[in-house]
């Protein structure tokens, strides 16, 4: 380990000046240095590389589990211990979760509708439970609200709305957005928490339209949509924490590539068995493309 610390700061200090201060003989430096690297060595190597690659590809967002599985299916043996050694010795760290903040603001003379979701996070197939919430994110010319629309037996992302306000507008152009790309049966349950645009008439209208099934959360418990705010952390996590947004419409953009080609398609879900929804819906229906 010392010979190999010497290697890496060789440019910066004297090969004489380091193995004196750190009590080795130079001609034990040399000999480690032209000594032929071993199997186990090149392979470790090979696979720094390609985890570096890998990371790389996917902007940090993978931890040592979803790392581990990324590689096996390109052909790498490896293991999750492995991988989190590895990563921990050369620097490479999955983008972290900051702590959550509620925003929910259920203070409003709207109707509520019971929980008929009651924490029932799974589904027999696509298109039976339906979760939605609204975020924001940060930009230097203000706010942007973000509205999703999850679905439960995927955990895809089915619909989506950004605007500058939190209306009946960005909840309804998400809700229409996967209705759009879906085919809903009546009786789909869309589940919400309690803020003014899910209570609005506009909404309500909606879902009476399409034969939807209206669902709230109780009051103060974010628990009651628990995918949908774990959908909404891991994208601050992995895309907005770190950015600074010059403008919405930049926001727009990076938030578009990250639901539309990276989260629906490429990442790994461990509630899916380490496959992207997409794939996960590909497999419950060959057809579905």
């Amino acid at each position: 380990m010392i010979f190999a610390w010497i290697e890496e700061r060789r440019g910066e200090y004297p090969i004489a000046a380091l193995c004196r201060a750190l009590g080795v003989s130079r001609s034990g430096y040399y000999a480690r240095a032209n000594r032929p690297r071993s199997p186990t060595a090149v392979r470790r190597d090979e696979l720094v590389g390609r985890m570096r690659a890998v990371h790389a590809e996917v902007r940090g967002r993978y931890g040592s589990p979803r790392l581990a599985v990324e590689l096996k299916a390109r052909g790498v043996a490896c293991c999750v211990n492995t991988v989190a050694k590895a990563m921990k010795a050369h620097g490479l760290r999955a983008k972290t979760v900051k702590r959550f903040v509620r925003t929910t603001d259920s203070n409003h003379r709207h109707p509520v509708s019971e929980n008929v979701l009651d924490r029932g996070f799974t589904a027999a197939g696509p298109n039976e439970k339906w979760a939605m919430d609204i975020t924001y994110i940060p930009t230097l010319e203000g706010w942007l609200f973000l509205a999703l629309v999850v679905d439960l037996f995927s955990r895809r992302i089915v619909g989506w709305a950004m605007a500058e306000a939190m209306t009946s507008r960005l909840v309804v152009d998400a809700l229409d957005l996967a209705v759009g790309q879906r085919d809903v049966p009546a009786g789909l349950i869309a589940h919400s928490d309690r803020e003014s645009p899910y209570a609005s008439a506009h909404y309500q209208a909606e879902l009476r339209r399409h034969g939807m099934v209206w669902s709230m959360s109780g009051v103060g418990q974010c628990w009651d949509n628990a995918v949908v705010e774990s959908t909404f952390g891991r994208l601050k996590q992995e895309l907005v924490h770190g950015e600074t947004y010059a403008t919405r419409d930049a926001a727009r953009a990076s938030i578009f590539e990250y639901v539309e080609v990276f989260y629906n398609r490429v990442r790994r879900h461990s509630t899916l068995g380490y496959v992207s929804p997409a794939e996960f819906e590909r497999t419950h229906d060959p057809n579905n493309r």
